[in-house]
């Protein structure tokens, strides 16, 4: 019988014993987190006066919710005024505001997109991939880096440095 079990499993088979009991598998990180993300973003919307139905959301919605969940930020970013402004290790406390850190938007409209489709929505009409959500995130992470005082700078993709002793990968470069 145990070799009729290992075949099975070999092959494919979905028989199981009575014992074996299947659960779903548990759902990765990104996963449970698009999923928070996503059902924050309807529940914003319906919070809204009158409430917004999905398919009638738009850019416009989208970059709502990004100013409504900056206040609820851990990040400072000093105020062109403040006198701290351009400096990465302020040595006193100042009153500038705190916000969202413009990786942890991106990361979220990348999250969104992905579950806006997942969830029946056309790739033409979604909202999280539109031209203004881009420029948005861009002057977010522009206005962050000045106010911290460090340029942003769009990483070079290295070569893959393998550790091992294949010479191919040595000698790949990219442009």
């Amino acid at each position: 019988m145990s070799s009729e079990r290992g075949k099975d499993i070999a092959e494919g088979s979905s028989r199981t014993n009575p014992g074996d009991q299947q659960q779903p598998p548990t759902p990765s990180r990104y996963e449970s987190q698009k999923r928070r993300d996503w059902n924050t973003f309807g529940q914003y919307l319906k919070n809204q006066r009158p409430p917004v139905p999905l398919s009638q959301c738009n850019c416009n919605h989208v970059l709502d919710f990004l100013r409504y969940l900056d206040q609820f930020g851990k990040t400072k970013v000093h105020l062109q005024g403040c006198m701290f402004y351009g400096q990465p290790e302020p040595p006193a406390p100042c009153t500038c505001p705190l916000r969202q850190a413009w990786g942890s938007l991106d990361a979220l409209i990348g999250r969104l997109r992905a579950a806006y489709e997942e969830n029946g929505g056309s790739p033409e009409t979604n909202p999280f991939a539109s031209s203004a959500i881009r420029v948005y995130l861009r002057e977010v992470r522009e206005c962050q880096a000045k106010a911290r005082g460090i340029p942003y700078k769009k990483k070079k993709k290295k070569p893959n440095q393998g550790k091992g002793s294949d010479e191919s990968s040595s000698t790949m470069h990219f442009s």
